[in-house]
């Protein structure tokens, strides 16, 4: 939808935090009246599409006419030094990165929507004056309220989400062959590569570029040294071949917390499983609510490694095994040299590998160990830090100790093969009695819990 600037104006001062923009002119496309009734000239542009001769659109609502694209401005977005441009938009606000990527692209860039608070991006959108597109992938295993969403902002924007669907050939070939919760057994990944990969990629074979909601915080080792703008290193766009998609990611720099600060000022709709602890929103089987002390991607795919919860869709985001990572782990595990230690306090034992391996061996202990494995460049580890200090020194002096054992680079073998490490954290009390020691069975890591464990078992 195109905006007046005098609603433009009085948002942007609402939320002066994300930063100010020249006020644009909106760029009418070519046949579209200037009367054009509500959310018409929001759709009026090329519609998603695969890479074939005819170009078929994907949505029956994007049905304008495609608009040839003129050879010198082509060139020119071409020769673009992309970059120096992440440079030059050091410190600019989201609404800055939005505008100037819409104004680079015009009708061959789209937003890709999930249904969670990426709903920013079309709030920022829509807050540039210009006219935008918006995708979302269905994969036919979201939440209904995901779908109510969808519903809820086609009507706030007054546009046309365009849907891309997995082939119901390759889903049907899946689902007989293993099932309809397969990802549960052998991993997610077969699963996302049918239902979102391929779909997106389909639609980017008919964008020059498009717009993203990553950000830095959300991941540990995949998302950490996303850059605002980028050639795509995964995917191809509308001329095919290397180099022929741009990513654009307006909020890799904000925080989750900022972003939510900004969806309540602007009263934007929302999906209202936030309301219920979902914070990182998926597929319906491969999603629930975070816990207290918990990291927001914790409710993605639970079953798997910290640094395995990725789907797919940002894949050359994440750091390669053999490369020094930016920042946290690369593809291996190993740790960043640069992460800072944490667990810091006096009422909490450092273990050594030789101290866990005599733990490890002893039949009666004079005292229970609580023992926690982790690494320090985790976020989920970190999210739980201020819970596990508070209950170190809660216990300080009852008869059970309170240690650390560091369970990342060359020690993850031994703590997977030894002391039951699937992903970080992971939580052990070694009993006084008994040589087996127990494992933690909840990811509930507040302080109550954790002492109603102990407690039980002391």
């Amino acid at each position: 939808m195109i905006w007046s600037h005098g609603r433009i104006s009085s948002e942007i001062s609402t939320a002066a935090r994300i930063g100010a923009v020249r006020q644009q002119v909106a760029v009418v496309p070519a046949g579209l009246p200037a009367t054009a009734p509500k959310g018409q000239r929001a759709r009026a542009v090329r519609p998603l599409c695969a890479a074939e001769p005819a170009r078929k659109p994907v949505s029956a609502s994007a049905a304008s006419s495609p608009v040839a694209p003129v050879e010198e401005e082509a060139s020119a977005v071409a020769a673009v030094d992309y970059e120096a441009l992440v440079q030059e938009l050091v410190g600019a606000s989201p609404l800055e990165i939005m505008d100037r990527a819409l104004d680079m692209f015009g009708s061959e860039i789209a937003i890709a929507f999930s249904g969670a608070e990426d709903v920013a991006l079309i709030e920022y959108a829509k807050l540039t004056g210009r006219p935008f597109r918006v995708f979302s992938l269905d994969t036919g295993r979201l939440n209904p309220e995901t779908y109510e969403l969808f519903d809820k902002v086609e009507k706030h924007y007054g546009i046309h989400i365009e849907y891309m669907f997995p082939e119901a050939s390759e889903v049907q070939d899946l689902v007989r062959s293993k099932g309809l919760f397969s990802f549960y057994e052998d991993g997610h990944q077969e699963c996302c590569r049918v239902r979102k990969v391929r779909p997106l990629r389909r639609a980017l074979k008919g964008l020059k570029a498009w717009i993203t909601g990553q950000r830095k915080d959300q991941s540990p080792g995949t998302r950490a040294s996303i850059p605002v703008v980028q050639v795509d290193p995964s995917f191809e766009g509308l001329d095919g071949g290397a180099g022929s998609l741009i990513k654009w990611n307006p909020v890799a720099n904000v925080d989750g917390k900022d972003i939510w600060t900004f969806l309540r000022t602007m009263d934007v709709p929302v999906n209202t499983l936030h309301a219920q602890g979902y914070v990182s929103i998926g597929c319906e089987p491969c999603t629930r609510p975070v816990l207290p002390g918990q990291h927001e991607r914790e409710g993605r795919w639970w079953w798997e490694d910290a640094t395995a919860k990725e789907c797919g869709l940002h894949k050359g985001n994440i750091d390669k095994e053999g490369q020094a990572p930016k920042v946290g782990v690369n593809g291996n595990g190993s740790a960043e040299a640069s992460a800072p230690d944490i667990f810091q306090s006096q009422a909490i034992v450092n273990l050594t590998r030789p101290g866990i391996e005599n733990l490890l061996r002893l039949e009666n202990r004079a005292e229970p160990w609580l023992t926690v494995l982790y690494a320090p460049w985790c976020p989920y580890c970190q999210a739980m830090e201020a819970s596990y200090v508070e209950l170190a020194e809660k216990l300080s002096g009852s008869g059970i100790k309170v240690a650390k054992f560091r369970a990342d680079g060359e020690q993850k073998p031994f703590a997977q093969a030894e002391l039951q490490l699937q992903s970080f954290p992971t939580i052990l009390l070694f009993p006084g009695r008994t040589v087996k020691p127990i494992k933690y069975p909840s990811e509930k890591r507040d302080v109550q819990s954790l002492l109603a464990f102990v407690n039980s078992l002391r």
